[in-house]
């Protein structure tokens, strides 16, 4: 790992990561995970992992999978440490559940949370409800966080449930080769509602895979990048919040 900067002489309040969109077939970018975990984040008193850990996940039966069982471990490592985790559902991983939540030792908190770290008050989210140019998404959105919905999916068998993400991914990856860029995005009315609803003195947030920036008023908003150690643009990074209150961006070395 590459942070650029000195030596921490006290642990950082907070590190922030997501969209890190973990799988078998991203072996580079899963050793970067790990390798974080075993040490930036061994440094901190709490990691918040702001969605879309994984690619997909299907339901908590699939944890015994040795993959998701080697990610799940290294999570409830850290948090055996004493390192308080916090998860934020993403629009690829909302399914992960109790057992996963106990099994890793993550605190899960809903999909737009504001908490106070050190003197300041900060909201966390996914980022994916505040993209609200893409009323198709949304109107999905809304269906699948729906309880009912989710309980009926959940009741199917572990294969189907896969074949049936892998379809709407499928789905998904038509149907935006035909959208504008706008709609990736998210809305100044939707950062503004954020601000006002909270009151937090920052935002933090993923899913756009635009990482930057933002002044907001008095606030300002920081957009988590994605990341990918395998592909031939290779990313990634994450958001500390350092033991006296500044926000540093540090990015993964390739």
């Amino acid at each position: 790992m590459n942070a650029g900067t000195t030596a921490k002489q006290a642990k950082s309040q907070a590190l922030f990561i997501s969209d890190l969109h973990l799988t078998e077939a991203s072996p580079r970018t899963t050793s970067a995970f790990l390798d974080f975990m075993a040490n930036e984040a061994m440094q901190t008193e709490r990691l918040y992992i702001l969605g879309d850990l994984f690619e997909y996940w299907a339901g908590d039966d699939d944890i015994e999978h040795p993959y998701n069982r080697r990610i799940l471990n290294a999570i409830r490592q850290l948090s055996n440490a004493g390192v308080a985790v916090y998860w934020v559902p993403g629009n690829r991983d909302f399914l992960a559940g109790d057992r996963f939540a106990a099994e890793s030792g993550a605190t899960f908190l809903p999909d737009l949370h504001d908490v106070i770290i050190g003197n300041r008050k900060i909201a966390v989210a996914h980022g994916d409800a505040q993209c609200l140019e893409d009323p198709d998404y949304i109107k999905f959105r809304m269906m699948v966080r729906n309880p009912q919905w989710q309980q009926q999916f959940l009741s199917m068998p572990l294969e189907q449930r896969k074949l049936t993400i892998e379809s709407f991914r499928k789905d998904s990856k038509k149907e935006n080769e035909t959208k504008s860029d706008s709609v990736w995005d998210v809305t100044a009315s939707a950062i503004d509602d954020v601000f006002s609803q909270t009151g937090a003195a920052a935002f933090i947030h993923g899913h756009t895979h635009r990482p930057g920036i933002h002044e907001h008023g008095p606030g300002k908003r920081y957009v988590l990048p994605d990341w990918d150690l395998d592909g031939a643009d290779k990313r990634g990074g994450w958001l500390e919040m350092t033991a006296d209150g500044q926000f540093i961006t540090h990015t993964v070395s390739q």
